[in-house]
């Protein structure tokens, strides 16, 4: 429940701002855009170590926000499931973003170009036709935000580490049952994450290859 838990929030952070971020990036053309994608993209090819020693550095006691959060509000992220929650939001913002960002490129602009000559806001368009139309990549990129969010280890554990009740989600539940050589309870939470992460690929393949046929249909 913990792991569902932390993913669950992480992706719904990650939705938000992996959208808002890929819709405001896709209409804008400015020096530095690469380097500012290449650093929303550079989870994905760090080691989750590297990523998680640096959430420590930033959230720490003596970090730069974990010293201000405890200081100001008396909040400390380390060895919390707060922690797990931004660990996992790191590491998925990329997939998200990038689905999103893929998924606002290869919308059509003449339809929204349309509605503004019409009047439209700019809340509008995007409301009634940028995100409907951009919905399926954008539903990739949240399902497979989930998965990954779900099955992350590393930053967690350099970040939230390992307390049973507050941080010990399933990646970390199977690590240690091995390390204490509790074969049977580690091979169970395989069993079980694998089952989530298999249904959740099979479920999107699904979904994909029915809009795809719809689409089809409704141009044929």
């Amino acid at each position: 429940m913990l792991s569902l838990k932390i993913a669950g929030i992480s992706t719904v952070i990650v939705f938000i701002t992996g959208v808002f971020f890929a819709h405001l990036l896709s209409r804008k053309q400015f020096f530095g855009k690469s380097v500012i994608e290449s650093l929303f993209l550079l989870p994905l090819v760090l080691p989750p170590t590297v990523v998680g020693f640096g959430l420590l550095i930033l959230f720490g006691k003596k970090g730069w926000i974990g010293s201000l959060l405890i200081e100001w509000f008396d909040v400390q992220i380390v060895f919390t499931w707060i922690g797990a929650v931004i660990a996992s939001v790191v590491v998925s913002f990329p997939l998200m973003y990038q689905s999103a960002s893929a998924a606002f490129g290869s919308l059509d602009s003449r339809m929204q170009n349309a509605a503004r000559t019409m009047g439209a806001s700019e809340w509008k368009v995007f409301r009634t036709i940028t995100f409907p139309l951009a919905w399926p990549g954008l539903l990739a990129g949240l399902v497979l935000s989930f998965a990954r969010g779900l099955g992350e280890f590393g930053a967690t554990l350099m970040l939230a580490g390992y307390i049973p009740g507050k941080t010990d989600t399933i990646p970390m539940a199977i690590y240690f049952a091995v390390e204490s050589g509790q074969m049977e309870k580690a091979t169970f939470w395989v069993v079980i994450i694998v089952a989530l992460g298999f249904s959740t690929i099979m479920w999107l393949n699904w979904w994909s290859r029915r809009n795809m046929e719809r689409y089809k249909n409704g141009h044929t």
